[in-house]
């Protein structure tokens, strides 16, 4: 049994001691959703003592925290984020780039607060609880197996809307940094997968949650793979041709929305509905016109592509944030899918909501033609028949092409094309031109 662990005892006062340090550190990580908005209070949902903050060593402590800002409709609860602090009297040179502050009052006074996660020993911690099912104040651990003892941890920093641990190279914990009630697709689809016996996707051995919300998910660590993007660029780089990798690619995906179909419902959108994905596509372009002037000679010919998508579309559950990122090739060759989160960005429901399929053969495409503009020259021609590869691999297993309803295809095309010219006018203006040539293909279409 890991080290014992209670529900802290005094929430009351610890959170206005924790205010002052959160208010500078919170807005600058980059799994903070609400950049660009003041921070103007905080709530605490839940605190507990993972490992004792009176020991002579570190404690560990597990908040979720609501985080108010200006700007939410008052109907929406404010955003709720996930916190292991580390807590020591004397910090570790070696833990000094993971210091959030020192507390100046309260319960905690003179101590320092860090990030657990970058302390091999709490983040230990952690692997051993998700080892030992079982509940810790609100928090309750479950296993689908047994899990080997003493793995060393190292936290990854390349993600950005969560984080992650890996454990001795064997395992991988996504913790879930903004945190909803409801099932997080990344646990509920891979389990739905796993059990419609489906090799692409690494199956949840682990995970943890409070009340209904899922705060993070422990999946093999695929250490022989090498994902999708870095393979394209690399293809790129070296003038090689991608279409035998893109077509199993389609193979791959095709065989992931088979079995979510298998495992969970599937239903056939009405005509009523589908005109209102597209009245819903229609709005969220009339929005990027406004914040990008960019878009507004090509108004016209997108709408058109929206008022085309026709009745009658097949939906179930998808990946929902689909794209050569989110995809691993092994040394076998054999593709494997991962991160079935969705957009962070948008509400839990809508993520957990059926779609149809061609959303997520969508977003691979306008990912092969991400990858290709990352090439000087522009290489149009490779994304042309990486697109058409992947389309022809998706049908070779599934027996639908996706090419086969072109007006829905193109309009979920040129929804992601309208997302990434927002996305990118935003946050990188030199990347602009990606998704506006899609844009003016798309719409002269």
């Amino acid at each position: 049994m890991p080290e014992t662990a209670s529900t802290t005892r005094a929430p009351d006062a610890l959170l206005p001691s924790l205010a002052p340090l959160l208010h500078e550190w919170l807005p600058r990580q980059r799994w903070f959703a609400g950049k660009g908005r003041r921070v103007t209070g905080f709530t605490l949902d839940a605190a507990t003592e993972l490992l004792p903050l009176d020991g002579t060593g570190p404690g560990l402590l597990h908040l979720l925290v609501r985080v108010e800002q200006p700007g939410r409709p008052a109907d929406t609860p404010a955003d709720c984020y996930q916190l292991l602090l580390g807590v020591r009297t004397q910090l570790p040179p070696r833990l000094g780039p993971a210091l959030i502050g020192r507390i100046r009052q309260g319960p905690l006074a003179g101590r320092a607060v860090y990030e657990g996660l970058r302390d091999p020993r709490l983040a230990g911690l952690l692997y051993e609880r998700l080892r030992t099912p079982g509940r810790t104040g609100p928090l309750r651990f479950h296993a689908t197996t047994a899990l080997p003892p003493a793995l060393a941890p190292r936290m990854l920093d390349a993600e950005q809307s969560n984080s992650s641990l890996v454990f001795g190279d064997s395992f991988i914990l996504k913790i879930f940094r903004r945190v909803s009630p409801g099932a997080n697709p990344d646990l509920e689809l891979p389990l739905a997968l796993s059990r419609a016996g489906c090799a692409r996707v690494p199956a949840p051995v682990a995970w943890f949650e409070s009340g209904a919300s899922t705060l993070g998910v422990l999946q093999p660590y695929l250490r022989d793979s090498r994902d999708g993007w870095r393979l394209a660029l690399d293809s790129l780089a070296d003038g090689r041709e991608f279409t035998i990798e893109a077509r199993a690619l389609g193979r791959a995906t095709a065989e992931v929305h088979l079995a979510l179909a298998e495992a969970l419902p599937t239903r056939r959108l009405a005509r009523a509905e589908t005109e209102q994905l597209a009245a819903a596509m229609d709005r969220r372009l009339h929005a990027a016109a406004q914040a990008v002037p960019a878009l507004l000679p090509y108004v016209p010919g997108l709408r058109a592509v929206f008022a085309a998508a026709s009745g009658g579309a097949a939906v179930q559950r998808i990946h929902g944030d689909l794209h050569l990122g989110q995809t691993l090739r092994g040394s076998d060759g054999g593709w494997a899918v991962i991160d079935f989160e969705g957009e962070p960005a948008k509400p839990l429901d809508e993520r957990r909501s059926p779609q149809p399929t061609v959303r997520d053969v969508a977003g691979m495409l306008r990912s092969f033609d991400y990858a290709a503009r990352t090439h000087r020259p522009w290489n149009a021609d490779w994304a042309s028949r990486c697109r058409a590869a992947y389309c022809t691999g998706y049908a070779e297993a599934s027996g639908t092409d996706p090419r086969a309803d072109p007006a829905l295809l193109r309009a979920y095309e040129t929804d992601k094309a309208v997302y990434e010219v927002v996305y990118e006018a935003r946050h990188r203006p030199d990347w602009l031109p990606v998704p506006m040539s899609a844009i003016e293909r798309l719409a002269a279409r």
